[in-house]
């Protein structure tokens, strides 16, 4: 659990397409080579700790001729952004998947030391 030790309370969200395959007989449509997308991601302002990070993917586009596997995750948090990872493996075909984020976290409070 994520402790916020000061009132001021940070929500940051985003919407990113992390691809389009269907036109461009990309590889998570054809269903061989790299299975993975990585998506930087930078938040409108850098938090005081690294936030919590919830990701869900809000439009999928797949093919019904084969099973339907999907992992997302943010990976790699910190303060100023996270990396948004989609895999999928085996026979799966996508032709487009949009991924939402939101990041909760303690922002900088005036009283706050920043000392390098």
């Amino acid at each position: 659990m994520k402790t916020i030790r000061n009132g001021l309370v940070g929500v940051d969200q985003g919407s990113v397409l992390m691809f389009d395959d269907y036109d461009t007989g990309g590889e998570m449509w054809t269903g061989e080579g790299n299975r993975q997308v990585w998506h930087p991601i930078r938040f409108g302002q850098r938090f005081r700790v690294p936030p919590a990070v919830h990701v869900s993917v809000t439009m999928w586009d797949m093919s019904s001729g084969s099973n339907q596997r999907a992992d997302i995750t943010a990976t790699n948090v910190r303060k100023d952004g996270f990396e948004l990872v989609f895999k999928t493996w085996e026979d799966t075909q996508i032709a487009r998947l949009r991924a939402d984020w939101m990041a909760i976290g303690e922002l900088f409070f005036e009283d706050d030391w920043d000392v390098p």
